[in-house]
């Protein structure tokens, strides 16, 4: 895709904060009529700058109270066992983020579960299927500041 605009930046600013708003009323914000503003939405669809719209759902209304993050590092490590272990943390649903990163270790997994049982079985299992062994720390959140999927748009 082609550069994005002063006005692609502010259809996109609004979309985060409200994806369900009138194709209308998000014309109307940023100045276009409504069918040029339909165009550019459908354009950044289609070129993957929109990735998608979910509806944000409260993880205690599911029951889901217990936020933690674990470091993972492996024993060993090589272009092989990084794709293994990928598939293996891509596939599990109560894994909610996975990033491969540098420092002091290799994961940071993100999970919201019902509680620390479902927690301690999760952790075995995940070690348990992994390619190599690993070793763990975790991090269970006694307080969320903030979490956001917005990503600032500069204008």
């Amino acid at each position: 895709m082609s550069e994005l605009d002063r006005i692609d930046r502010k259809i996109l600013d609004i979309l985060q904060r409200d994806g369900r708003v009138a194709m209308t009323e998000l014309a109307s914000r940023v100045g276009l009529s409504a069918s040029p503003c339909t165009e550019r939405v459908r354009r950044m669809e289609r070129s993957g700058v929109i990735a998608g719209y979910y509806a944000r759902v409260a993880p205690e209304a599911l029951g889901k109270t217990l936020l933690v993050f674990v470091e993972i590092k492996l024993a060993s490590k090589s272009a092989d066992v990084f794709e293994r272990v990928r598939d293996e943390l891509l596939h599990m649903p109560e894994v909610m983020e996975c990033h491969l990163v540098s420092g002091n270790f290799d994961y940071l997994v993100k999970f919201r579960l019902r509680g620390m049982k479902e927690y301690r079985h999760l952790l075995g299992e995940i070690l348990k299927r992994l390619p190599v062994s690993a070793e763990s720390h975790s991090y269970v959140v006694m307080e969320e500041v903030k979490e956001t999927l917005y990503v600032p748009v500069d204008r």
